[in-house]
């Protein structure tokens, strides 16, 4: 009874150490050999530039990487690879009253993404993602903006990451 239990002890570790190679628990899929990922900062080229826009966007997704993988953000040349620029920030009507007015506003942030995985070629991508959030047209844009655009940059770090490092 114990050689059983010791030998399915020593089974399930091995099969733990076999596979870990290249998932995490987040679900991401990191190629063997691939221990880096460099992230650039994304210059801002939209018609319309929020300033804190290019570090929120390029911080976040380094934060994403570091604590969603067991690879280690460097600056420049990493296994893994990620750039590009932003080259949208607009807010238009998207919604009308009744009565013809404008009832709701939407922000919508537009990046353009490349990525190179060193260590897998075939994985490589160039892809633009974009994603937006209505807000009533009463609110004063500038009173509502710093919220609209923490949670449109959190998910297109989610559309980034998963892009990026998540097989499914």
């Amino acid at each position: 009874m114990l050689i059983a239990i010791s030998s399915y002890l020593l089974i399930s570790c091995l099969l733990l150490w076999g596979c870990s190679g290249g998932y995490s628990f987040t679900g991401a899929s990191i190629p063997p050999g691939a221990k880096t990922i460099s992230v650039a900062t994304f210059p801002n080229y939209a018609a319309t530039v929020n300033p804190q826009l290019s570090q929120k966007l390029s911080d976040d997704l380094r934060q994403m990487f570091a604590s969603q993988t067991s690879l280690t953000v460097i600056s420049d040349d990493g296994d893994l690879q990620v750039s590009g620029e932003i080259v949208g920030y607009d807010t238009r009507a998207s919604a009308l009253s009744s009565s013809d007015e404008v009832s709701m506003n939407r922000l919508t942030i537009t990046i353009k993404v490349r990525f190179v995985n060193t260590v897998d070629p075939d994985a490589d991508f160039e892809q633009t993602f974009s994603r937006y959030r209505d807000y009533a047209a009463s609110q004063d844009f500038s009173s509502v903006e710093s919220g609209l655009v923490t949670e449109i940059v959190a998910e297109l770090c989610e559309d980034v990451f998963n892009k990026s490092v998540v097989n499914w």
